[in-house]
């Protein structure tokens, strides 16, 4: 093997536990002498497999309430020595430094501190020093070196230590430091970034690389930079796709929006808006009542729920032809109907956090924001008419009001009993989005009559508000704004209209 070596020596610092049995017991079979500090030290002897303290080798104690451990010329000469320059032997040699072969690192869990809410002496304490410094220094010396930066390594070296009897490659050392390069470098971000907020220069590691079969075309490379296995379980189907990414993210920002309603919702989703969507009581009556709104768009769309699918749900569900499904759960004889199809993606949904920030590529530079998280319930539905909405509006006004939020801009969005009936989406002008909702909840025979309308952005004008009304529109809901919303505001009220006014904008590009 070209540029092969055999580890005689380890380090081993980490903070997670969890995998690191196995490992420590290989290298103990293979004879390798480990070096250890602090929890990891009494991991180590507690498997009854020969340990070193660092104390021992540095000749000096871990201090400052152990900040200070590893952080030592004959540590770090250890690991920076180059075994094939002989001046850099004859130093190791003369101030008996000796070779360390293989360094474990598991880095304090900076974010995960910062996500549990934690105070600001905690998070900094979770700033890890010796850490990062093994792990760049193992990685610069990787000719010689192996350094294994995160838990997410462990199986390769545990794998790799047992069909190699302890020996590695240069091009394995290689793919090790690359890969703590990458552990490096996210954690400087991550702490930039809590420290910088929103203020300073944008530092964007998102985590592991998954590469796609193509973007939003064939003829265009891509690839998903985040931890998709955190987020989703995939039960059944074909991997993903940068279109599948694209969807399921606005379906998941529709659906948690909407699960701030009473009941179940069911959101479907064609080239991310929504083609169908409501809540009922029950799974089944919000899928009927989805479907029902474009059964046409909903051919190849993604589907998006909160509850777990049921049997009878998933029959409904299996005669229609969809690239993906997302739920917290399916019962087990739902999952055998879905899984009928084996191109279908079929996703369970896990708990996790989603980003509080979006960024996206624009000239040559990048645009960032605060995620749109406002959510306009009844209270915050400010009758701007004579008129107040009955009960009953308020409650679509607000469904309506969510669904236009995630809607492409210019949006219209019609509703009626928590259904989406229309939308009009992506439009230059807001009446021709007002006019295409119409149009098409007409052709899937909707009655109007009583139906609410919610528009994304102000109306400039008073000409959407005449031509809801010549619809049969009763309620509106829109965020002001206009320097003529008075103009709109009149026309409601000599027609005995009811408008909300919210304050917040939501366009969507």
């Amino acid at each position: 093997m070209e540029g092969s070596k055999r580890i005689g020596s380890a380090l081993i610092s980490v903070y997670h536990k969890e995998g690191l049995e196995p490992i420590v017991r290989e290298l103990g079979r293979l004879g390798v002498h480990i070096f250890s500090t602090g929890g990891t030290q009494a991991f180590i002897e507690g498997l009854g497999v020969p340990v070193t303290a660092v104390e021992d080798l540095t000749t000096y104690p871990s201090i400052l309430g152990g900040r200070v451990k590893t952080l030592h010329p004959k540590v770090f000469g250890g690991i920076l020595g180059r075994r094939g320059l002989d001046s850099d032997v004859a130093q190791l040699e003369e101030f008996e430094i000796p070779p360390i072969d293989l360094v474990i690192v598991d880095l304090y869990p900076f974010e995960a501190t910062v996500a549990a809410g934690g105070t600001e002496d905690e998070v900094i304490e979770k700033i890890d020093i010796g850490g990062i410094s093994l792990i760049r220094a193992a990685a610069k010396n990787h000719r010689d070196v192996v350094i294994v930066p995160a838990q997410a390594q462990y199986a390769e070296l545990l794998r790799l230590l047992q069909e190699q009897d302890g020996s590695t490659t240069l091009a394995q050392r290689k793919r090790f430091a690359t890969a703590a390069f990458g552990v490096s470098s996210h954690y400087d971000s991550a702490i930039h970034g809590w420290f910088a907020g929103s203020e300073g220069d944008l530092r964007l590691s998102a985590g592991p690389t998954t590469v796609l079969r193509y973007g939003e075309n064939p003829h265009q490379q891509a690839a998903f930079h985040g931890d998709l296995e955190g987020l989703f379980e995939q039960l059944h189907g074909k991997a993903l796709s940068y279109n599948n990414l694209l969807d399921l993210d606005a379906g998941l920002e529709l659906i948690d929006d909407l699960s701030s309603l009473n009941g179940v919702p069911f959101a479907i989703l064609k080239h991310n808006n929504a083609c169908g969507a409501s809540v009922r009581p029950t799974l089944k009556e919000a899928w009927d009542a989805a479907l029902a709104g474009d059964p046409v768009s909903a051919f190849g769309g993604v589907l998006v729920t909160t509850a777990s699918i049921d049997k009878a749900t998933a029959e409904a569900i299996d005669a229609i032809f969809f690239e993906i499904i997302v739920a917290p759960g399916y019962d087990a004889d739902a999952l055998e109907v879905l899984m009928r199809k084996k191109n279908r993606i079929i996703l369970r949904r896990k708990p996790a956090t989603r980003p509080t920030r979006k960024v996206r590529t624009a000239l040559n530079g990048v645009l960032a924001q605060d995620a749109d998280t406002a959510l306009e319930e009844a209270g915050a539905m400010k009758a701007a008419t004579k008129v107040a909405p009955l009960e009953v509006q308020l409650s679509d006004l607000v469904f309506a009001n969510i669904l236009v939020k995630h809607t492409k801009s210019n949006a219209i969005v019609l509703a009626k009993g928590h259904q989406l009936l229309a939308s009009g989406t992506g439009q230059t002008s807001r009446v021709d989005a007002l006019e295409q909702a119409i149009a098409k909840a007409r052709k899937f025979e909707f009655d109007l009559q009583g139906a609410v309308m919610a528009s994304d952005a102000f109306f400039p004008f008073p000409d959407c508000v005449e031509i809801a009304h010549q619809a049969g529109i009763t309620a509106v809901v829109q965020p002001g704004g206009s320097i003529r919303d008075q103009e709109s505001i009149d026309y409601c009220d000599a027609h005995g209209m009811a408008m909300c006014i919210t304050g917040n904008r939501h366009f969507k590009h």
